[in-house]
């Protein structure tokens, strides 16, 4: 069952690097692949697969960027992709060589993952990174000592500061590692039947692979259904107490390294005192203050910076659409290209300034050490609703645009925890929804003064954003209580100390997440962006060349230019009206009733699947509004007009209203949004399961308002 990308690199040897999170895995792994890199996922889960390729005097090192993790303990789905790579031959093939990277500043904790995986028996070097912080705390590693207990080679590096980072190189050239002599013997921990069963069942090499496969056997559902089981009874028929014998390894394991430690490490001082700036940023008062200043002031830069090349980009596309008209003969394939394909692209490019900007301030924030602090902090508020401290950043990066939001999400590794973030990160408000309310709240709400000061359209405005954080934490506690899965949840993170950013490992976070959107959730933004062109752009045949006939008549019986522009526009509405989205804004007319709406409305709800703030650019297609349909004053003025048809009463009443502005809170209405949730789950149950719960909460809700109102 090995894999096509082993298949495939059958000449090319493999190098995988593990190590603790926030120890420079990545700064090591770019140093090393530039921009040789792609991202793909491992099979059945939800994890990144990071890899590169490295030349060295024309020959190629395949490198592969594990996820972090602290042990070989099953505790999640990174743990998980670690034991199946290392230690599950049915499975993956074992990477060549290992290359171990541990934060100087933390030895034991980092030898702790190192010596299993030298019991493992895989090939490794050692990499002993952080060497400034620690020379900064007096710390002074014997390497040579290190080498002389462990039996593998050593490197002290500073990937930072770009400092011995060339002799990896030499060393992977060389292929300079080292299969090291077990460091702990497990057959004191285990007994030597059931290690022998498993190892001869699994084809394993070593005692302490036979170990790890009865931690990780039955969790891994990558392997064989009647292995499991088999592992299973084994365990119950001899009694077999996983958590005792974790125990007792690991309590065996750190007296060694204790030793160890002892001899290998040298400090010259007392350790430093808390950080002064800690007492600020983890006071449990001014730590929020200053957490909700850091994201004013991101949320405030990223709308003023990324708006100039996000109007830039939607001018650009706007020009190519023109272009496109006027440059090639009018006809069906033309109108596909300048409404269809180039407006689709657009819509995924548009999106770029805003990812690349928030994600090199998430890197920013990581690479300083505040973003650890920030998950300390508001882990015990999220806790209760089935969030964890790192939802934080992902909902509240769903305010300016979910697509963010969602990718974000990654970073949180216990599955459950990331699924209902990715589930509810949507139903915060995003600057999309803001055109729609910024008009339906100037229908149905009077611009008048509460107490004497408060602007009861801004209230209502602060109202609609209230709503979604209270959707996002009554979701979050249902799905909490109905997904189901065996994995702890814990909150295990470290407070690095405070660092001046990585300059070049946040440029290479930007463009990774912008080529992530671009190829991945792009090609299905771009698939749907023409579907519903085609949708909206044709209908049956006798019917919309009628239409266009009737309209060139009335045209040249025009008398002025404004009579021209107002005909015009009313053959564009009857076109809308019946082409096929407007006979399915018709067929599902009975259905949206109830919430106040007639077909007209049906049809811009369902064009607004491409993007919400899509919604007011076919309400005033569909209205015939004329004039510039950005000038939200005349649109107002238009749609405070309209009438029902079956009523006789103004289309727009405040029920109706109330209860667009409460289903578009809660509903999905976001084919970007979708695509990405797509890509990061690794199929599409998640986001159907997303789009459905939405849009059934959205008509609950626009239901329950429009009762109320009417």
């Amino acid at each position: 069952m090995a894999s096509k990308d082993q298949s495939k690199r059958k000449g090319t040897p493999q190098i995988a690097i593990i190590g603790n999170p926030n120890v420079g895995k990545s700064t090591i792994f770019n140093y090393l692949t530039g921009l040789n890199q792609k991202i793909g996922n491992y099979p059945g889960v939800t994890v990144d697969k990071k890899t590169g390729i490295l030349q060295i005097q024309g020959e190629s090192f395949e490198i592969l960027d594990l996820p972090g993790t602290y042990s070989l303990f099953p505790n999640s789905e990174d743990e998980i992709i670690t034991h199946r790579i290392l230690n599950n031959p049915e499975l993956e093939k074992r990477p060549d060589y290992v290359l171990m990277v541990i934060d100087s500043t933390q030895l034991s904790r980092g030898l702790f993952l190192s010596t299993q995986l030298i019991d493992l028996g895989v090939n490794l070097t050692i990499l002993l990174n952080m060497a400034d912080l620690a020379a900064g705390k007096n710390i002074e590693i014997h390497s040579y000592e290190l080498f002389k207990q462990l039996g593998v080679p050593i490197l002290q590096t500073d990937a930072r500061n770009q400092k011995g980072l060339e002799p990896i190189k030499k060393l992977i050239h060389q292929r300079n590692f080292a299969r090291a002599p077990q460091f702990l013997d497990i057959l004191k921990v285990v007994p030597p039947l059931i290690l022998d069963l498993v190892k001869e069942k699994f084809e394993l090499e070593n005692h302490y692979q036979a170990y790890q496969m009865i931690r990780f056997g039955a969790k891994d559902k990558s392997i064989l259904e009647k292995k499991r089981i088999w592992l299973a009874q084994v365990l119950e028929e001899n009694k077999f107490n996983l958590e005792e014998v974790q125990l007792e390894e690991t309590k065996i394991r750190y007296k060694k390294i204790t030793d160890l430690v002892t001899k290998a490490l040298t400090k010259k001082s007392s350790p430093k005192a808390k950080s002064s700036l800690d007492k600020v940023v983890l006071h449990p008062f001014i730590g929020y203050l200053v957490f909700i200043g850091v994201l004013l002031l991101i949320f405030q830069t990223l709308f003023s910076w990324a708006s100039y090349p996000m109007d830039w980009i939607d001018g650009f596309f706007a020009d190519v659409s023109g272009r496109v008209l006027t440059t090639f003969p009018d006809g069906p394939l033309t109108r596909l290209l300048a409404e269809g394909v180039v407006p689709g692209i657009g819509g995924v490019v548009i999106f770029i300034p805003q990812i690349a900007l928030l994600f090199g301030f998430l890197a920013i924030l990581e690479d300083t050490g505040y973003m650890s602090r920030v998950v300390f902090l508001l882990d015990r508020w999220m806790r209760p609703f089935g969030l964890h401290g790192k939802s934080i950043v992902p909902l509240v990066s769903g305010v300016a645009c979910a697509i963010p939001g969602v990718m974000a999400a990654r970073n949180i590794s216990n599955w459950k925890e990331k699924m209902i973030t990715i589930l509810v990160t949507p139903l915060m408000s995003c600057s999309a929804r803001l055109p729609v309310y910024i008009i339906l709240i100037g229908l149905s709400v009077p611009e008048e003064q509460v107490f004497g000061f408060i602007n009861l359209q801004a209230l209502a405005l602060l109202s609609m954003y209230l709503l979604g954080v209270l959707g996002v934490l009554g979701t979050a506690f249902l799905l909490k209580v109905i997904l189901r899965t065996d994995e702890k949840s814990f909150l295990m993170t470290e407070l690095p100390s405070y660092r001046i950013p990585r300059w070049k490992d946040v440029g290479f976070t930007m463009v990774e997440k912008s080529k992530t959107f671009v190829f991945e959730a792009g090609k299905v933004i771009l698939a749907i962006s023409i579907v519903l062109w085609g949708l909206a752009s044709y209908g049956p045949p006798a019917t919309m060349e009628e239409i266009r006939q009737q309209g060139m008549i009335q045209q040249e019986q025009a008398t002025s230019p404004d009579q021209l522009a107002l005909i015009d526009a009313e053959t564009n509405s009857l076109l809308l009206e019946n082409s096929f989205i407007g006979i399915m804004g018709r067929a599902i007319e009975p259905v949206i009733q109830p919430l106040g709406y007639d077909w007209k409305i049906g049809i811009a709800l369902i064009t607004s699947f491409a993007a919400r703030e899509v919604f007011i650019s076919t309400i005033a297609t569909i209205y015939s509004i004329g004039g510039d349909l950005e000038d939200d004053l005349t649109i107002r003025e238009k749609l405070a007009t309209q009438l029902n048809a079956y009523t006789g009463e103004k289309t727009f009443t405040p029920a109706t209203s109330y209860s667009l502005l409460v289903f578009y809170v809660f509903a999905m209405q976001c084919m970007s949004t979708l695509a990405v949730v797509k890509r990061e789950t690794k199929g599409w149950k998640w986001p159907m399961i997303q789009t459905v719960y939405m849009s059934a909460l959205a008509y609950l809700m626009a239901f329950i308002t429009f009762q109320i109102f009417s």
